[in-house]
């Protein structure tokens, strides 16, 4: 269309003008003491708030020195590895976390029963909502997709902008059971009118886990083992709660100061976390890059050759990262990673992909020490959780478009829990300050410009 041509004409003509008078020197960040990304130096985060809800531990008191150690991350005090652990054998693992997140406390028998059925009976949609809202205008990009269906449920809320905290416990709970209908809608509806695939819209069993029902809406024939099932709810409750200060739960915590409705801080929670820098990681991509250039999975030679050419800019997306490796708060050890990789290596073996698991546990081994001598490394290096999230998913049958709104379905307890934290607590909105640098200049007449 013609005005169409003409903004971008004219955008490709101004967008200069935004790099000019846009840009800020670095140096100055050091001199002024601004903290870039909120983060010094060294990649810790600025303190901007209080939290009960989780812990991040990367690093021990010793004589007085701070000290990389091996990862923890414990909700509501206790260590997940210890919850994946009293899980074992168990359903409703996800359920049971985030029963602990929201409430505080783990549940009985009967409480978790209780909740466990509560989430089950949320998974619902109004009448026509995947028709109208989901099928209407589908896309690759199924966070968006989800974006738009949760902004759009505020429409059937009479108590939308209600900030009582039962009202906000419903409107999160009911999150929490419609995003994996969401997730998995949004992808059948683009993959049905972008990719000319079948459609199929499978209801949730009411006796079914989430990590269960996801699987059961997914595929064709609704069927999963109970390992995917278990392997699955385990990446989900990895996945759901991360501190205060990611960049999604603090987006969640900033929108929630301000007064706004629970469906607006979750939707722009959403928005962050597909950010590329966020959730939406490039790991599998390279993963098909590496297997593409390593035909010998054993050769440990050749495998650590090829990372060498990724991070010296000479392979891949040449920017110099092996993506999965290092965190931004764990030093030594992710604490999530090393509690799923056994579940990883069960399901690989399932499925026979055993050498697909030898080229990961080589990369593994060999990345950390090269990217420990290749680089100014202040606190360790080591897979995260996302290293072998990707590997199960695909094993999982899950496509790749699903991958980060997966991260979400999980995420959105962490969130909900964090947004009934700020209301209960805080009741003050966050309003951090910058430095101007703007200089004062005196103004122009039109005519004389």
């Amino acid at each position: 269309m013609e005005y169409m041509e003409n903004l971008t004409e004219y955008v490709e003509k101004q967008a200069s003008l935004c790099q000019q008078h846009d840009v800020i020197d670095k140096e100055l960040y050091a001199r002024y003491g601004v903290k870039r990304g909120l983060r010094d130096e060294n990649g810790q985060g600025v303190l901007t708030g209080l939290t009960n809800i989780s812990q991040i531990i990367a690093f021990k008191d010793v004589d007085g020195q701070k000290v990389p150690c091996d990862g923890q991350l414990l909700y509501r005090g206790y260590d997940v590895q210890d919850l994946v652990k009293g899980g074992k054998g168990k359903r409703h693992i996800f359920e049971e976390a985030a029963y602990l997140l929201l409430f505080g406390e783990l549940p009985t028998e009967a409480q978790l029963s209780e909740f466990s059925s509560v989430i089950a009976e949320s998974m619902n949609l109004p009448t026509n909502f995947t028709r109208d809202v989901i099928m209407k205008a589908p896309s690759v990009d199924i966070m968006n997709s989800m974006t738009r269906s949760v902004l759009t449920l505020a429409s059937y809320d009479n108590q939308a902008t209600n900030l009582d905290i039962d009202n906000v416990l419903r409107q999160c709970i009911g999150l929490i059971g419609t995003f994996p209908m969401m997730a998995v809608y949004g992808y059948h509806a683009y993959n049905h009118y972008e990719n000319d695939g079948s459609m199929y819209i499978h209801r949730p069993d009411k006796d079914a886990s989430v990590a269960e029902n996801i699987l059961r809406m997914l595929r064709p024939d609704m069927k999963y083992t109970e390992l995917e099932a278990r392997v699955l709810d385990i990446a989900l409750l990895l996945h759901m709660e991360h501190g205060g200060g990611n960049n999604s739960t603090f987006t969640t915590r900033v929108v929630t100061s301000s007064g706004s409705d629970t469906y607006s801080a979750i939707a722009a929670a959403l928005s962050s976390l597909k950010g590329r820098k966020h959730g939406g990681a490039n790991l599998q991509v390279m993963m098909d890059d590496i297997k593409e250039h390593i035909k010998d999975y054993h050769d440990e030679e050749a495998i650590e050759a090829y990372l060498d050419k990724l991070l010296n800019k000479q392979a891949y997306d040449h920017k110099g990262l092996i993506y999965g490796m290092g965190h931004a708060v764990y030093s030594l050890s992710d604490p999530r990673e090393k509690v799923f990789k056994s579940f990883v290596e069960q399901l690989a073996a399932a499925k026979g992909r055993d050498e697909d698991m030898t080229l990961y546990n080589n990369i593994e081994k060999i990345a950390p020490k090269l990217i420990a001598k290749e680089r100014k490394i202040y606190k360790g290096v080591s897979p995260n959780v996302d290293f072998y999230s990707g590997f199960v998913y695909e094993m999982l049958g899950i496509p790749r478009e699903l991958y980060t709104p997966l991260f979400a379905v999980a995420r959105i307890v962490g969130w909900s829990a964090h947004r009934i934290e700020e209301l209960v607590t805080t009741d003050k909105i966050i309003r951090p300050a910058y430095k101007s640098l703007v200089k004062y200049r005196e103004y122009v007449d039109r005519d004389a410009r």
